[in-house]
């Protein structure tokens, strides 16, 4: 039906129509690229403004056109077209961050964390590295911090004692520091995706503010912050990156999973989710356990472990 109607208010056939959308879909799968690369480039606020603008004007153009010629009218259709593919483009702009010198300084307490592992494929075992965030974390009344929380399932295939697992932040003098780490205790499984792990040696609150757990469970409607070393190739730069997503939002959340709009990839595992109090403080909410890399994450809540964080930071 509304096919119909827009063939006979351009005055277009229906085969001239069917063809407009062919070629609107083979545009804007490049398209997709190529505006998520940019918006990377011009800011995920700049990009879907530009797109809207250029729609609005190309529609207001359009709607006043009146009686034209047929020229004018494919013209005015194209136009519209661009509008729409970068509007389109930009709906999947990445809205993450990379950390810098002037993000938040709580972002230094989120940090890597490699584990070596063993997997078993066809009856013959290997072994790699894994890769996956850890966030630095502490009481009140602690000056120093050797305590870190992850994701359990970045522990899942440990098993080989004597190949330490490390954690490498970064410090307020831009140096990375990096721990041996020890598993104190974890969820057991994907249905409590957390894990607790003590630093060999103490990091300095002169080199890293820990961060403190909140004190309750998230409020909702508030927004959240999620940091972590997705391994994505764009701004990700293969886990090489720290970066977060800034301001989501919790569309759900349970005892045992939390779920949010934050964009997160592969990596970003057993990072932060973060929450401000009314004073500004930032509080650690929830682990990372799971993103899909287009907007769509899981975290596990420090409520559902609080019991177990308390007894280790003692």
């Amino acid at each position: 039906t509304v096919l119909l109607v827009a063939a006979l208010q351009f005055s277009v056939t229906m085969t001239g129509l069917q063809w407009i959308i062919s070629g609107y879909m083979l545009v804007l799968t490049p398209c997709l690229v190529v505006g998520g690369r940019l918006a990377d480039l011009l800011g995920r606020r700049t990009w879907p403004l530009l797109g809207a603008t250029v729609f609005g004007l190309a529609s207001l153009s359009g709607s006043s056109a009146g009686e034209v010629t047929r020229h004018r009218q494919y013209l005015a259709t194209l136009i519209v077209l661009c509008g729409l593919l970068l509007h389109s483009a930009a709906g999947l702009a990445d809205s993450r961050q990379v950390f810098s010198a002037t993000s938040s300084p709580w972002l230094r307490a989120v940090g890597k964390l490699q584990v070596p592992g063993q997997r078993y494929r066809n009856g013959h075992s290997s072994h790699y590295l894994e890769d996956c965030s850890a966030t630095l974390v502490s009481s009140a009344t602690q000056r120093d911090a050797n305590t870190i929380i992850t994701a359990w399932h970045c522990l899942e295939l440990y098993s080989d004692l004597s190949k330490p697992i490390f954690f490498t932040a970064v410090t307020v003098t831009g140096e990375s520091v990096k721990r041996e780490a020890l598993r104190l205790a974890d969820g057991g499984g994907m249905h409590a995706d957390w894990a607790i792990l003590r630093l060999r040696s103490n990091i300095s609150s002169e080199q890293i503010i820990a961060l403190n757990i909140h004190p309750h469970i998230a409020d909702p409607d508030r927004p959240v912050t999620m940091a972590g070393y997705s391994r994505d190739s764009g701004i990700g730069d293969s886990g090489q990156a720290l970066t977060f997503d800034p301001a989501c939002v919790i569309h759900h959340q349970q005892r045992s999973l939390g779920d949010t709009n934050c964009l997160a990839h592969k990596g970003a595992s057993g990072g932060a989710v973060i929450q401000l109090s009314n004073s500004a403080e930032p509080l650690m909410c929830g682990v990372i356990s799971q993103g899909n890399g287009e907007g769509r994450s899981t975290f596990v809540p420090v409520s559902g472990f609080r019991n177990a964080i308390n007894l280790y930071l003692k």
